[in-house]
């Protein structure tokens, strides 16, 4: 594994307003495009009744429903490979506006499409290649955002900078809860149902092509600008030279991206469900205490990424690990008898889950420049697809077991973390 900044003279630099500026374009661009990419899901049931028959079987509609919002998490290591290969030989900059455009058109159109009721079998179709569009953005931009952001600050702030703007690809999700909780109280359900669903659509497709806008404002990166200048672009197709030269650092990279998915899918994007189905909780009362977890996510985030340039990546996964481990143990298991202790067990919950914001880190550091985007999204969007749609199915199962089932899958995951933080520790990372 390689940690190659070739820009060393600025390392020593602080942040300046340049990088401040960088980093908040990246961290909102990619805020509104999780929002983009995830607000589909909250209204699946309205999207389900317009988009498929009348007298289709409830089941085979939600199903089919899931089937499209699937889709966009399937499409992403394609999408992912494709634009990491041309930001590896083109430039980041370019790679990181056309994601951001790639998921605002779809998010724009969706809020515009016709329903079943109005052109048929087309209806759905549309929407599934909107969505597949939107999936191969996603997985250019969450890369591509690590690898902008972390090759424009110097090397000793690259925890802090991949932190943030994991922060702001987690604030996505909890706009798109508040968005989706705001629709829902103003409007009444014969209006959501009517046109009020298309708000939100409509809402982040527009604020995507703001941020088109935006990020055009910023430059390309000095890493990238360096090896075009000493004329040092990968010399065969990137992935090739990934899959040759950087098999460990791919594996090592794989397995950071399950512990990462493993935290997002179960705590944040499952539990409101098992909130109200196991322990009893009422809708309103899950989303509030999911939506503090969020915030605390975020927080934790940057300051585990802080933390990394303080102290390395090894100790903050490995302590995180452990401390993330203990505390979703006793979350799932102490809620039956203590339900009071729901906001204040899931907001600390929450802010270790922000253990992740050490993830990017490694992974930026663990392929050369020349192939970095490449490796990464390779690496992260294959272990995506895998872990992420694998995730709910196996903590399912578990759930059939043992309604305890969500705690041994996450501390299991803590486990791994635990023993890759070891090993980068023993590397002195």
């Amino acid at each position: 594994m390689s940690s190659v900044p070739l820009s060393a003279p600025a390392d020593a630099r602080p942040l300046n307003r340049s990088d401040y500026k960088t980093l908040s374009l990246s961290a909102l661009g990619g805020a509104l495009e999780f929002y983009d990419f995830i607000i589909f899901v909250f209204f699946a049931a309205v999207v389900g009744k317009l988009f498929f028959p009348a007298d289709m079987p409830e089941w085979l509609r939600q199903f089919q429903t899931f089937g499209i919002f699937a889709a966009g998490y399937l499409a992403r290591p394609l999408g992912g490979i494709i634009m990491a290969h041309f930001g590896d030989l083109l430039g980041r900059k370019r790679m990181f506006t056309l994601s951001i455009f790639l998921m605002g058109v779809p998010t724009l159109a969706m809020g515009l499409l016709p329903t079943y009721a109005q052109i048929g079998i087309w209806a759905p179709l549309a929407l599934l290649l909107l969505r597949i569009i939107q999936g191969a953005a996603i997985g250019g931009e969450v890369p591509g955002a690590w690898v902008f952001v972390s090759e424009h600050v110097p090397s000793r702030h690259i925890g802090f900078a991949c932190g943030t703007l994991t922060a702001g690809l987690t604030s996505g999700i909890l706009l798109g809860s508040l968005t989706a909780t705001l629709i829902n109280s103003v409007y009444t359900p014969d209006e959501v149902l009517d046109w009020a669903w298309r708000l939100p659509f409509l809402i982040g497709g527009v604020f995507g092509l703001c941020a088109v806008y935006l990020r055009r404002m910023l430059s390309e990166t000095p890493v990238f600008a360096e090896l075009q200048q000493r004329k040092s672009l990968a010399a065969e197709l990137p992935l090739k030279t990934v899959l040759r030269e950087h098999r460990g650092s791919v594996v090592l990279s794989m397995l950071l991206t399950w512990v990462l998915s493993a935290a997002i899918v179960v705590v944040i994007l499952m539990t409101p469900t098992l909130l109200q189905t196991i322990y009893g909780f009422d809708a309103a009362t899950a989303l509030k205490a999911n939506s503090l977890a969020i915030v605390c996510l975020s927080f934790g985030c940057v300051a585990a990424g802080a933390m990394v340039d303080r102290i390395g990546a090894g100790p903050v996964l490995l302590a995180g690990g452990l401390l993330l481990g203990f505390t979703a143990w006793t979350f799932y298991s102490c809620l039956q008898q203590h339900p009071d202790w729901l906001f204040p067990l899931y907001a600390l919950t929450g802010l270790l889950v922000g253990t992740i914001g050490a993830v990017p880190f490694v992974m930026v550091n663990a392929f050369p420049a020349v192939v970095r985007f490449s490796g990464l999204s390779f690496s992260y969007n294959l272990a995506y697809a895998i872990f992420g749609g694998l995730t709910p199915l196996v903590v399912s199962l578990l759930i059939k077991w043992d309604p305890l089932g969500p705690a041994y899958y996450v501390v299991t995951l803590c486990g791994l973390s635990v023993l890759i933080g070891a090993y980068l520790r023993g590397k002195g990372r």
